[in-house]
């Protein structure tokens, strides 16, 4: 992973610094809360229901174990003795006190962590695939790139006061799309062309919150050395034109959608014509620079399929199935990629004690070169653990509490804090989480299934997502009662799709039955090997929203 040199300590103990002087001038009374407001925001400290919040940033996902015991002590000291993993592979703290913000940022700072630019009118954290570097399938490993967006964007002048937040996503994959890059303001689809050059399918004007939409390609091709100057167009454009005198309707995707994509190239491209050139063009030697950080560890000579692992999957029903859903082909022969699930029943979807994060790092120590991965889905990943070693890390998952078998399943839900800690919030989304997780408690019949995507959002800004659930939950207010609409048939991959509302929204005691009722008639109108999307698509709405909607006799 990629390790500061000495600018970037310098830079982030000054940030550190200031925002210190800025704190306890705030606290002083000598900055109001509207002076105060971009300084913490640019810190990643929001002021939530009861206590601040404050966003951690883990670029592209990618951390130690070293850095993930900090945040455990952090939220051991500082908070309430746990961490929420978010969509953007970030960790937030939902109960630290204000005056305590600077030195937690210090203590962030000594092992190369920070929170700059996790909140704000920004370019926020650059997510990407929790896979990269490690499946065979990639055309090449996204990582640097995305450190590369991150050095670009972080202290750019012209980016700390967009129209509205800003989010970049990258995907190496052609078979997969792990990072939601359709539903990003920029997607980036890294390819090659028919020379076997490195470059970029750009695709901008997608987003989530309350006008939902798909991104649209307004390049198939840009070589890898223009890609921060073409990202420079179009973010360029989006400042000159963006609209500012309506948060609702500030964001790219709504001037990509009032010009037209057409429109909208024509203006980038113009604008790329003066800046093609510039010092932003990345010469070979940055990519090779950039890429020596993110080196093969050192693998074994291994063969796949040991004796200890096949005997266990053919003894162990309960082995085998978290083999199945928990575990992915690694590029190496002998090696597996092994998500830790955050989804145990009773415990709120991407949440992790201090000890649970402390036991994660001495598995990532044990079993995987030091290093973890946190998922778009809220989970942490273990990239690279021997197959002779998967019966062991398997029981020490178990006493963890990260061996829930059913990654990619109903449970593993996508799902924000919601009301029970955001002050945007119109509903609570972890009650639902754990009303789902208590109705669909049968394995047998999770497995069944297959595999479905349920996100919950607490309100329509969608932090969890749920637009692109097959399933998806959000949070109304409906005269002052926390009431619930469904919406089926998003998807956030290659095919990305933006889900239907179903009619009406219901009170929280019936969303399990309502979930029950989709289930059902999925599970009498499916086809051999479809997966809910595959029929939803093929059927329609119509018979789940009668379904749902029927008097009962």
């Amino acid at each position: 992973m990629y390790q500061y040199d000495a600018i970037d300590h310098q830079l982030v103990a000054e940030r550190v610094a200031q925002f210190r002087d800025q704190t306890e001038r705030f606290l002083n009374k000598e900055l109001s809360e509207q002076e105060f407001l971009p300084l913490r925001l640019q810190n990643g400290l929001y002021v939530q229901r009861y206590a601040p919040m404050l966003r951690v940033a883990i670029p592209y996902g990618m951390l130690s174990s070293n850095q993930l015991r900090t945040l455990a002590d952090i939220s051991r000291r500082y908070d309430r003795g746990y961490g929420h993993f978010s969509t953007r592979q970030n960790l937030q703290f939902n109960w630290p006190k204000l005056e305590d913000v600077p030195d937690i940022l210090a203590e962030l700072a000594e092992v190369e962590m920070h929170a700059i630019q996790t909140s704000g009118n920004c370019i926020r954290n650059t997510t990407t695939d929790q896979y990269s570097g490690v499946i065979a399938d990639e055309i090449v490993d996204p990582r640097p790139y995305c450190e590369l967006i991150r050095q670009w964007s972080t202290f750019h002048p012209e980016y700390a006061f967009l129209p509205r937040k800003f989010k970049i996503a990258v995907n190496a994959n052609e078979n997969a799309d792990r990072a939601a890059t359709q539903v990003h303001d920029i997607g980036l689809h890294i390819k090659k062309n028919a020379a076997g050059e490195i470059g970029f399918k750009v695709i901008v004007g997608g987003g989530l919150g309350r006008t939902p939409m798909v991104g649209v390609t307004i390049s198939d091709f840009i070589p890898r050395a223009d890609l921060l100057t073409y990202l420079e167009a179009i973010v360029r454009v989006y400042n000159q034109h963006g609209r500012r005198d309506n948060k609702y309707k500030a964001r790219i995707k709504i001037l990509v959608k009032a010009l037209g994509i057409d429109e909208f190239r024509l203006r980038v491209e113009e604008e790329w014509k003066h800046i093609k050139n510039n010092e932003s063009t990345v010469p070979a030697a940055e990519f090779d620079r950039l890429q020596s950080f993110f080196t093969e560890p050192e693998y074994q000579t291994l063969t796949d399929n040991p004796s200890n692992l096949t005997e266990k999957l053919a003894d162990s029903t309960g082995f085998s199935r978290w083999f199945e859903r928990n575990t992915f082909p690694h590029k190496k022969a002998g090696y597996r990629i092994v998500t830790l699930t955050l989804k145990k029943a009773g415990q709120a979807p991407g949440d992790a004690t201090a000890e649970q994060m402390e036991k994660a790092a001495d598995l990532a120590d044990k079993y995987s070169f030091n290093e973890l991965r946190v998922s778009h889905e809220q989970n942490l990943v273990l990239a690279d653990v021997q197959q002779d070693q998967l019966v062991d890390l398997w029981n020490d998952c178990k006493e963890a509490g990260f061996a829930t078998p059913t990654l990619g399943l109903l449970t593993d839900m996508i799902c924000c804090p919601g009301g029970d800690f955001c002050a945007l919030a119109n509903a609570k989304s972890i009650p639902i989480a754990e009303q789902i997780q208590a109705e669909f408690d049968n394995l047998d019949y999770l497995y069944d299934i297959g595999e479905l995507d349920l996100n919950i959002s607490g309100c329509m800004n969608a932090c969890g997502h749920h637009h692109v659930g097959n399933i998806g939950i959000l949070g109304v207010d409906k005269k002052g009662e926390e009431f619930y609409q469904v919406s089926i048939g998003g998807a956030s991959g290659h095919d990305a799709s933006i889900g239907k509302i179903l009619g009406p929204s219901f009170a929280q005691e019936e969303i399990s039955r309502v979930i029950r009722k989709l289930v059902d008639v999925y599970v009498s109108q499916r086809t051999a090997e479809e997966h809910f999307i595959d029929t939803y698509r093929r059927i329609g709405i119509t018979q789940f929203k009668e379904a749902v909607y029927a008097k009962a006799n």
